[in-house]
């Protein structure tokens, strides 16, 4: 993020600790594990959590579309990723996993029956005439897998794939049929095999993803436009066997789901959840980024808003409190402590925000304890750019001043805070 010459900005974090708050995730940068010194190479991944880690599992795009390793990485905060290592390599002779193969979006659920690790993936030749899926397992969550075997779900073409487990712990594979449409099939109890056709989608819809929220299915998907992106969709329903609405975009009409394509969507406590999509380059893989949003679910209505970064809050979710989110039926507000300027008096905050309304939003800006009602005006481009609104207020020298942005009352939503920024002189 390129800070003004003249300004500081206050990256923002509810009731959160300096140290936290500067951990962002900032969408479509480059990403360095931590222990490697190289870009995160877990393209296409999927994501599991055990206990307070998550595991992103991925391909390797080091040496272009071929496969070359099944990577995981680990993390405690959604921020920093450590390499953990290669679940599944390039082997030397033939097979599914040898030279020029394509193995692609690596999906993993943990069976409490039988206490392995199931992994799915779209296995295929590289002109994706085979179209198969491929079933490996394991003790461990990133340890070495055991490559089973590789077939047509019940007869059908597979190739991209997703899996969601749910509450009852059934399993079930997410497959684009080519020929048909978009798939969910039931799995057997070890997960192991497909048992039956639950739901078939006839558009053409690729790059599958669900999450379960408050009683719905919410599927996730693209339209097929090769390495190029568009504007994704979803689709919603109280029974996996449906019926399914129609399909809607989540993110801003025309920015091609700014420019990603979705691969995962991971469940957080509440109403919340975090877009987890690929940016491709298709001249060279191993460059292709990470484009994570927050979802904001309202029923059965999902939007998505562009961001230059944003602060997960794994332990709470990302909506309500945390930040970005003020005002609307939670009360949702923001508290910034310890706020330093360099001298006291009279001064101008500049607050960047989004408002993808049509109609301005406010919010109470409270400053030392002194109140305000601030107006935010429609953003620019909707939820794409964000957009400046000003508040005069009185600082003291020092880094004693608190700023609290909170809603105005009446269940209203304020603006989504992107930052604050305080004058140096």
């Amino acid at each position: 993020m390129q800070l003004p010459r003249s300004a500081t900005a206050l990256l923002l974090a509810a009731a959160a600790t300096l140290a936290q708050a500067t951990l962002q995730i900032v969408p479509g940068a480059t990403w360095t594990a931590t222990n490697t010194g190289k870009h995160v190479q877990a393209h296409g991944a999927g994501m599991i959590q055990v206990g307070s880690t998550y595991y992103m599992i991925g391909e390797d795009k080091t040496g272009g579309s071929a496969f070359q390793n099944v990577n995981c990485y680990s993390s405690t905060n959604l921020v920093e990723w450590t390499y953990v290592g290669a679940l599944l390599s390039q082997t030397s002779g033939g097979g599914d996993l040898g030279p020029n193969r394509v193995v692609e979006r690596p999906k993993v659920i943990y069976n409490n029956a039988t206490q392995k690790y199931v992994m799915y993936l779209h296995i295929d030749n590289s002109g994706y005439s085979e179209a198969k899926v491929g079933v490996a397992t394991s003790d461990t969550v990133c340890g070495k897998y055991t490559y089973l075997k590789s077939f047509r779900p019940l007869n059908f073409e597979s190739r991209d794939i997703g899996l969601f487990k749910d509450d009852n712990g059934a399993g079930y594979l997410l497959t684009e049929d080519r020929a048909n449409g978009l798939r969910i099939d039931a799995l057997s109890s070890d997960y192991l095999s497909v048992t039956n056709s639950t739901y078939l989608w006839r558009e053409a819809i690729e790059a599958p993803a669900i999450v379960k929220k408050n009683g719905y299915y919410f599927m996730f998907g693209s339209h097929l436009s090769g390495w190029d992106p568009n504007d994704n969709v979803y689709s919603y329903a109280t029974s996996l066997a449906g019926p399914w609405s129609g399909w809607k975009t989540f993110a801003n009409s025309g920015s091609k789901t700014y420019n990603s394509q979705t691969n995962y969507i991971l469940p957080l406590g509440g109403n919340d959840a975090i877009y987890m999509g690929d940016r491709w380059i298709s001249t060279n893989l191993m460059r292709s980024t990470y484009v994570w949003l927050p979802l904001s679910i309202s029923g059965t209505t999902i939007t998505m808003g562009d961001r230059v970064n944003w602060v997960p809050d794994v332990a709470a979710g990302i909506g309500g409190t945390s930040v970005g989110y003020i005002g609307g039926p939670d009360g949702g507000s923001l508290t910034l402590s310890g706020v330093k300027s360099s001298r006291a008096g009279r001064t101008t905050l500049r607050i960047k925000y989004l408002n993808g309304d049509s109609s301005q939003r406010s919010a109470v800006v409270t400053v030392n304890g002194q109140a305000q009602t601030i107006s935010f005006l429609p953003s620019e481009n909707g939820n794409s750019t964000p957009a400046t609104s000003v508040v005069h207020v009185e600082l003291k020298a020092g880094s004693e001043n608190t700023i609290v942005i909170a809603g105005v009352g009446g269940g209203a939503y304020g603006p989504d805070i992107d930052r604050v920024m305080v004058p140096d002189n």
